[in-house]
């Protein structure tokens, strides 16, 4: 590992960073997103990117970081603890959307690179994607997968990193996942830097990919108050995740990052209605079905969720 492999690293995150708004901005067909630049200690520096009150997303953050710091926060460590303590170099590139149309699905994507000063020297990549629908479209569900498989380098690559991010990405309180899941991978070396890169960059391109079909494909549906509620049903769950379990979370919030980044990902509006049931043979009681691990999209048939939904 040499300073050039993590400087590619970052540089990627940054270009990447300007493609993933661009999009956005182009599916949104009005917001435009913030345009920061904030320093941080050791010549390290964020650039936070949100767009708020759009005409299709009614919130969506891209945030790239680049950080150098004299001790991993205990986020980092806690599956390494004897990387603690160390010197390191980390750079990351998180995505969060919150549509307005419950049709269109929240979407989350992170990547991220750590140098930590070790002999030997350690390096490693994380992040995923992970999709929460509101109502149960099986062909976007489908769509999502088949990007998460053609990102990785087999199918069985494929298996344990879905398996992965139904785990880390799962609600015990509520016995349910977030949402039907995607790919997830921490402490990531593969054979050798160079073709894990390559991977992360092809976890990128799946994820713009399949969210812009998606996105396509259902912005234009109209929706009912009964499942805009629902939606911010879902995103009172979505809340609960980030706020009570998610590491990313509290890695930022230790590493004394600005909370309003650390946070951006949090929808604008949400709600928790108090021992809410789905009413029966609703789109929404179908979802329920569908938030538990294991699942195999892949191999999903189309029935009657969609024409339900539509």
């Amino acid at each position: 590992m040499t300073d050039a492999n993590i400087e590619a690293v970052r540089d990627f995150f940054q270009e990447f960073q300007s493609r993933l708004v661009e999009k956005l901005e182009s599916l949104d067909g009005g917001g435009k997103f913030s345009n920061e630049r904030l320093d941080m200690p050791n010549k390290g520096y964020s650039r936070p990117r949100v767009l708020g009150g759009g005409s299709l997303f009614e919130k969506a953050a891209v945030h790239f970081t680049y950080s150098v710091g004299t001790a991993l926060p205990a986020a980092a460590t806690e599956r390494n603890p004897e990387l603690a303590g160390r010197a390191f170099r980390a750079t990351a590139l998180s995505v969060i959307v919150h549509p307005w149309n419950p049709h269109l699905p929240t979407t989350h994507m992170n990547l991220r690179m750590f140098l930590v000063d070790a002999q030997p020297e350690v390096w490693y990549f994380g992040g995923g994607f992970d999709l929460t629908p509101h109502l149960p479209y099986d062909e976007d569900i489908r769509t999502w997968h088949e990007n998460a498989r053609r990102a990785c380098l087999s199918d069985t690559h494929y298996r344990q990193l879905k398996k992965q991010c139904d785990e880390y990405f799962y609600l015990p309180h509520r016995n349910e996942t977030r949402g039907i899941g995607g790919l997830f991978f921490d402490d990531y070396v593969g054979d050798n830097f160079y073709d894990s890169f390559k991977f992360v960059r092809q976890v990128g391109h799946h994820f713009l990919l399949a969210y812009e079909t998606i996105a396509k494909r259902r912005r234009d549906l109209e929706w009912t108050e009964e499942e805009e509620d629902w939606m911010l049903i879902r995103r009172g769950r979505y809340a609960e995740f980030n706020l009570a379990i998610d590491r990313g979370t509290k890695y930022g919030l230790q590493s004394g990052r600005r909370v309003e980044s650390v946070l951006a990902s949090l929808p604008p509006r949400a709600k928790w209605v108090y021992q809410f049931v789905p009413q029966p043979g609703s789109p929404s009681a179908k979802l329920a079905q569908y938030l538990r691990p294991g699942i195999d999209w892949l191999s999903i048939v189309d029935n009657s969720v969609d024409s339900e939904c539509e």
